[in-house]
């Protein structure tokens, strides 16, 4: 990571926030290279944050401080940049766009209270937008539209502005419309459709505010129409529709204040144009996010619970209310240790304060559920990699803290005497496996914690050592999620590779069969002997292992017969065939001999495993794999070629469904083994440009083809 720098609050410039009403929380979301990162800039400089704005080729960014992303020239990890205009604090969350870092985009919607989507005049939007579009519907989260990149020669507003209204659905008005410059091409400014004026950017920001050109009139009033009438169908006023259409010119104050409430409210989705190269159309888009989207206090909070689950009543935004926030972003520096983004949702978080830091529900991603009390010792303003220290952070503001021995993202902290658990966000399955070896041994030690720490910044990553293959292995979400966490392991100094992933098998006999076990050695001193008999046949699937003593007689002294399992169960743990774990057999003692000096509990563990070996020659063997029980989800197109290629994983399609929860979109139910969906996350992005998702879990073991 990028050393973080740290600034005193005064020498920092940070005003301080202490009324929630004056902080507006706001998440980008695009698809990557949609603009947003240079959206972020020009907004920081435009607000006086920062003098300049950075540059994405030149790695100069605030919100791309990490190597990986200045190296790959793309986001990859949620950003906070907080800016001041017209007395609102804006922290503006900075998401990546693309599909492998999803994780970091749900918490950047968890950390905000409305989102402002990011749409290319140029390329568009991808699938996976639009889904992040029904995502912040279904809670109702404020939306805007920012179309950018207003300069490449190819851009087209009038198209961008009819995809969002195709794919996002009603009420998708265009604010201001672009207006050209004197040759034709260029934008120059912005035609304020409510207020019927020119915003001239020919001598750069401030806009310049006159009355439109002749030519101008006609593409106002068309577009001022289907505006109006879409903001009065929000109002809350029933004879404002009348009054409209009867001629009545209405007071765009009016106007304004009934499209900043509808827009509040989730119901309005205003479109502004932008560019960020020559500063169009900047200040109307701050003056949007500070007079249309809602403060913390107008936004609902997550459910809480005490840290045993018993029910409390719901937070409310109050800076006096009990204290709740959750990290929504751990890093881990080697200069500053680790960092966490905190949005706080109740209360208030101040320096020098014991608080309960407990994290819960993640155990099977390697998030162990954990509970601590620690002190915190500063609070931060984050901008981007720079921390510049605050005095308090007050319910709705997001702040970062520093040196926590526990907090992961995730994580709740709360009061110590009065310990609240956040319910968690929705975190995405990380799906594509990458097995990791140390180049040396030197490097394993240090491959440990560093494997620890990036666990601890990334819920999507989940980490497995497995105990049959021998391997550690990383569940990421796609090979550029898997490249910046190589990248991470190897900027903590250590040397790593990575190796095919080997899936875990099983052996089993498929047909009844004898054994048996002869162990003699009798050349002088104490001698080994043993010898026995067994029947073996084969159980159903799952059915793991049953001994049975049938023994009459004497021939195996009753004190040897747990010496044969015991063999018997450390042959199968060594495999009979390919070296696998032996599974779902019934192994029958029937006979044996013994001698009154040299039998001992090592000589029949031996004979045991001898006689199982041998049974295994006319057992029929056979190697077993593990099949998955697969459900896709994929646009309705693309269900022929994913049955297609699901059938040449050599799994077997068990039928279709339409998803209940998404029109136009089909549920595909199969059973694959487990070697064919290695890169199934990756080879499916790739079939259905982005828009498949599958789950996958552990249904049985059953018969690997013989090559």
């Amino acid at each position: 990571m990028a050393q973080k720098s740290h600034d005193k609050g005064a020498a920092g410039g940070v005003p301080a926030v202490t009324d929630p009403a004056r902080i507006r929380n706001v998440v980008l979301v695009g698809h990557s290279g949609a603009g947003k990162t240079t959206l972020v800039e020009a907004l920081l400089a435009a607000s006086g944050t920062i003098d300049r704005p950075g540059s994405i080729a030149d790695g100069t960014t605030v919100c791309d401080h990490d190597p990986a992303a200045v190296r790959q020239q793309r986001s990859v990890a949620l950003s906070c940049a907080p800016l001041h205009h017209d007395g609102i604090k804006v922290n503006l969350l900075d998401t990546p766009g693309y599909a492998d870092f999803v994780g970091e985009l749900r918490a950047g919607l968890r950390a905000a209270d409305a989102a402002l989507f990011v749409v290319s005049a140029v390329d568009g939007m991808d699938a996976a937008t639009a889904a992040l579009w029904e995502e912040c519907a279904a809670v109702d989260m404020p939306r805007a539209v920012a179309v950018a990149r207003l300069d490449h020669p190819r851009a087209d507003f009038d198209e961008a502005v009819a995809l969002c209204q195709r794919v996002f659905g009603d009420n998708v008005v265009p604010l201001y419309l672009p207006m050209l410059g004197d040759d034709g091409e260029s934008t120059a400014g912005l035609l304020g459709l409510i207020t019927r004026r020119v915003f001239d950017y020919t001598a750069g920001l401030p806009a310049q505010v006159r009355e439109p050109d002749p030519e101008h009139l006609p593409a106002i009033a068309e577009s001022r129409d289907e505006l109006i009438e879409g903001i009065i169908a929000e109002s809350e006023d029933e004879t404002l529709m009348d009054r409209y259409l009867g001629g009545e010119e209405i007071d765009p104050a009016l106007l304004v204040e009934d499209l900043e409430k509808a827009v509040a409210r989730g119901h309005f989705y205003p479109v502004v144009p932008v560019c960020a190269a020559t500063g169009v159309g900047l200040d109307v888009l701050l003056e949007v996010l500070t007079a249309g989207f809602p403060s913390p206090p107008e936004h609902d909070l997550p459910p809480v619970t005490g840290v045993d689950g018993s029910p409390r009543p719901p937070l409310t935004c109050d800076p006096d209310g009990p204290l709740v926030a959750e990290v929504v972003k751990t890093t881990v520096d080697r200069h500053v240790g680790r960092v966490c983004v905190v949005r706080v949702f109740s209360g208030t978080l101040t320096p020098d304060r014991t608080v309960h830091i407990a994290g819960h529900g993640l155990a099977e991603r390697g998030h162990p559920d954990h509970d601590a009390d620690e002190r915190v010792a500063h609070l931060y303003s984050p901008l981007g990699a720079t921390l510049r220290e605050v005095g308090v952070a007050v319910a709705g503001d997001i702040c970062a803290i520093t040196k926590s021995g526990s907090a992961e993202t995730g994580d709740t902290i709360s009061a110590k005497d009065d310990p609240l658990l956040i319910a968690p966000w929705e975190m995405p399955e990380p799906l594509l496996p990458v097995a990791v070896v140390a180049k040396t041994r030197s490097d394993e030690d240090a491959l440990a914690r560093n494997l620890a720490r990036l666990v601890a910044g990334d819920p999507t990553m989940r980490l497995e050592r497995n105990p049959e293959t021998h391997q550690v292995v990383l569940w990421c979400m796609g090979e550029a999620h898997a490249d910046v966490v190589l990248d991470r392991l190897r900027a903590g100094g250590v040397e790593v590779d990575t190796e095919p992933v080997r899936v875990p098998m099983r052996e089993t006999l498929t047909a009844p069969a004898r054994g048996h076990g002869r162990h003699v050695k009798q050349s002088g001193g104490h001698g080994q002997y043993a010898v026995c008999d067994i029947e073996v046949e084969p159980l159903p699937r799952g059915a793991g292992f049953d001994f049975v003593d049938r023994v009459v007689g004497g021939a195996v002294p009753h004190h040897y017969v747990p010496s044969v399992e015991k063999g018997v169960r450390a042959q199968m743990e060594r495999g009979l065939v390919a070296g696998h774990p032996v599974v779902d057999l019934r192994v029958t003692l029937v006979d044996g001999k013994a001698h009154s000096v040299d039998s001992s509990d090592a000589a029949f563990q031996t004979a045991g495993a001898l006689a199982l070996r041998d049974a295994a020659e006319q057992g029929a063997p056979v190697v077993l794999e593990p099949i998955d029980e697969v459900t896709v989800r994929v646009p309705d197109g693309n269900v022929g070629a994913v049955m297609g290629d699901l059938s040449g994983r050599r799994g077997r399609v068990l039928g279709t469904e339409p998803d209940p929860d998404a029109e136009g979109r089909t549920l595909v139910r199969a059973e694959v083994p487990a070697t064919g969906l290695l890169r199934y996350a990756v080879e499916l992005r790739a079939m259905t440009a982005g828009t498949g998702t599958f789950h996958r879990r552990f249904l049985r073991f059953d018969s690997h083809p013989t090559p």
